[in-house]
């Protein structure tokens, strides 16, 4: 059984920048702060992690109400933020995903650094949800290394009593970060240069694979070929 863990931002979808405005609006509306996020850097890293340095940047008190605070208004604004913007589905990842979900020795989850329920917003919204079941969320860690942990943990329960194979455990993202947690649990890595990493960015990172997007479909289902 391959267990096969996507990345959603940059990876399967470009929000059109609903994160960023969501994020931005929801610190204005929580705490009246009104200076942009540019210089947070967001790319391969969790809410939680982002959410803490915006705080922090900000100098507002660091607690776990302050947190929990900006992620409940930041997670009833998304959809409005998501629903004004031009987002897309990047090439390929339709059929990519139909054909995975339809195959019996294949189940499909989530490693994402956005919070849960954005992650399902953010799915929803594009329509790409009814693929997936479960799943790492950035709520609860900063290090997206930890998400991956948390995933695969996720995973197990899933599977119970299949004991998951880490030759068949995949872990698919477009930042270095990814890379990197995906080796923190010991999964197969592609990454795709659809997000802010270009091929020659990506390569360094050492994965497995390495795709400019997915447009070309049987040559990442090829992986899959056994």
């Amino acid at each position: 059984m391959h267990v096969i863990l996507f990345d959603i931002d940059g990876t399967l979808l470009h929000s059109g920048g609903a994160g960023q405005a969501g994020i931005e609006r929801a610190l204005e509306l929580a705490f009246g702060v009104t200076a942009p996020t540019d210089g947070i850097p967001t790319a391969g890293r969790t809410d939680r992690g982002i959410g803490r340095d915006l705080i922090r940047f900000h100098e507002l008190e660091e607690s776990d109400s302050t947190h929990a605070r900006l992620q409940e208004t930041y997670l009833k604004v998304l959809p409005e933020e998501l629903a004004r913007r031009q987002g897309t589905v990047y090439p390929g990842v339709r059929e990519l995903l139909a054909r995975l979900s339809d195959r019996d020795d294949v189940r499909l989850g989530l490693l994402t650094g956005n919070y849960r329920e954005a992650a399902w917003q953010k799915l929803r919204h594009f329509g790409l949800a009814e693929h997936f079941a479960f799943g790492g969320f950035g709520d609860d860690h900063a290090d997206r290394d930890d998400v991956a942990r948390q995933a695969l943990m996720v995973a197990s329960e899933h599977h119970a009593p299949q004991t998951i194979n880490h030759e068949k455990l995949w872990v698919i993202g477009d930042t270095p970060a990814d890379v990197r947690c995906g080796r923190a649990i010991g999964a197969k890595v592609i990454a795709v240069a659809t997000g802010m990493y270009s091929i020659e960015e990506l390569r360094p990172s050492a994965p497995d694979h390495l795709f400019a997007d997915f447009a070309d479909v049987e040559s990442v289902l090829s992986l899959w070929s056994e």
